[in-house]
């Protein structure tokens, strides 16, 4: 499929996948580590870091051959993905946290909570500001270019 979002969500659109990346952008690399702190079963584990590995999100290194063991760390196109995870945690807060905000990201030099927003880089507008709009890129085949035809 073309659209970027669901080869995106190929790659981490299960909720394992998405809170295996959670903990390893927390500093957890270790197979124990993470069934221990989700609760998931080893064979489920198994298959989302071995998914994980696949995609270029996860890099998998042995730290001991006897028995043998990997850890699990964050590639750069994993770190890429901090940002929409950290988008993902304020939407949800705002909209399904009755209760209030149970994580919190702060600024480690001010200790000032942060407020996560997405913005443009060219021109610095919210990429929630109705200028914005999508449009048929360069690769679009014929599906994506009539989809996008003619919408403002």
């Amino acid at each position: 499929m073309q659209c970027p979002i669901a080869r995106g969500l190929e790659r981490v659109g299960e909720r394992w996948t998405m809170l295996i990346l959670r903990d390893a952008f927390n500093g957890l690399t270790r197979f124990d580590e993470f069934e221990e702190n989700l609760g998931i079963a080893p064979n489920i584990l198994t298959a989302r870091l071995k998914a994980l590995v696949e995609a270029g999100l996860l890099e998998k290194r042995r730290y001991c051959d006897r028995p043998p063991r990997n850890e699990y760390i964050v590639t750069e196109r994993g770190w890429d993905f901090r940002p929409v995870m950290l988008m993902l945690q304020s939407w949800a807060t705002t909209h399904y946290a009755p209760e209030g905000k149970s994580v919190v990201l702060i600024n480690r030099q001010t200790g000032l909570e942060a407020d996560p927003t997405v913005v443009d880089a060219v021109s610095g507008l919210p990429i929630s500001d109705p200028v914005f709009r999508l449009v048929p890129g360069p690769a679009a085949n014929e599906r994506t270019r009539k989809r996008y035809e003619g919408r403002s």
